[in-house]
């Protein structure tokens, strides 16, 4: 497959803030890409400046051979745009907002009512089709805007942030209704802070932190390095409290976290003996109400390649009313 967008060394500063730093990065057509990163990673300004809604500092971006490094409008025809926020109007049905969204793209009247009744059936909106936006709830708002951004069927759609804020149903909903668009050739370049949804839906995905690319690759090569990895939780009734000390330097070949106060985290390179760790806790008073073994996952990686702990991910999902 050929690249159809191509970033090189891409740099935006916001007075102090280096936002971006030299990031580069290809997609190749067909591909779903993913962005990963927490907020105030750099996701956002890098979508913002592949679809001229800001301009770089530096770097060269081409999208669908197309230079628009120094014209960042000149591929706005082959691409559709969902922003983290809508952008939608409030006084206008859901109908009339996606006909006036195909009327920018120059679509015919009658054509471009027929794929907005198309696109409110596919997405579950067909009966709020005539009631205000703004009366819509945060998942209704949210079907309807990607509708918007593919009314005028782009080669290329940038979703940022498709499930933030939503409940879990709407949001099962987008991502298969993002896989089926993927699948039917629509090349997806999509930012998002959940490291599940990061896995599963992308080909590629690519971690950003502090404005950086750290790491580049498809779901199934960043995962070789922990496919040996053995991880067991430890769910506590309790607090661990005094069972806490010590614990390290019981088990000195298992590595020992603690995710939260009730339960523990044991990783090993071998096979993890259950009955042992429980004795030990129960020995101090600690009651063991489940024990889990897991199966190593897209955060292992990320946690050990950005080093930033995946429960401060989850802390911003859940600040922002975020779903899974």
């Amino acid at each position: 497959m050929s690249d159809v967008i191509t970033v090189e060394n891409l740099r935006k500063r916001f007075d102090t803030v280096q936002a971006v730093s030299d990031v580069s990065f290809n997609i190749k057509s067909g591909e779903l890409f993913g962005f990963l990163g927490p907020n105030g990673a750099g996701k956002t300004t890098t979508m913002n400046m592949l679809t001229g809604l800001a301009r770089p500092d530096g770097g060269t971006i081409r999208i669908g051979g197309i230079d628009c490094t120094s014209n960042p409008r000149a591929a706005q025809h082959l691409i559709g745009i969902v922003p983290d926020e809508s952008n939608l109007y409030p006084e206008l049905t859901g109908l009339e907002n996606l006909c006036f969204c195909a009327s920018l793209y120059g679509i015919g009247k009658s054509e471009r009512e027929a794929r907005a009744r198309r696109l409110l059936n596919e997405f579950g909106l067909a009966e709020a089709a005539n009631r205000r936006f703004g009366g819509y709830s945060k998942g209704m708002k949210r079907k309807l805007t990607i509708a918007a951004g593919i009314i005028h069927e782009p080669k290329i759609l940038f979703l940022d942030e498709p499930t933030t804020g939503i409940d879990v149903a709407s949001a099962r909903q987008l991502r298969s209704r993002i896989s089926e668009l993927n699948r039917s050739g629509t090349t997806i370049l999509l930012t998002t802070h959940y490291i599940e949804e990061a896995e599963r839906l992308c080909d590629r995905i690519a971690f950003i932190v502090s404005g950086q690319v750290v790491l580049i690759d498809t779901v199934e090569r960043l995962l070789q390095p922990v496919q040996d990895k053995h991880i067991l939780n430890l769910s506590l009734a309790t607090s661990l409290g005094t069972a806490r000390s010590g614990l390290k330097e019981a088990f000195p070949n298992l590595e020992v976290t603690f995710p939260a106060e009730d339960l523990v985290r044991f990783e090993a390179t071998s096979p993890i003996a259950v009955g042992r760790l429980v004795r030990h806790l129960e020995e101090r008073d600690a009651e063991v109400l489940e024990a889990r073994r897991m199966r190593p996952s897209l955060e292992d990686v990320f946690v050990e390649t950005t080093g930033i702990e995946a429960g401060l991910m989850r802390q911003e999902r859940e600040k922002r009313g975020g779903a899974q």
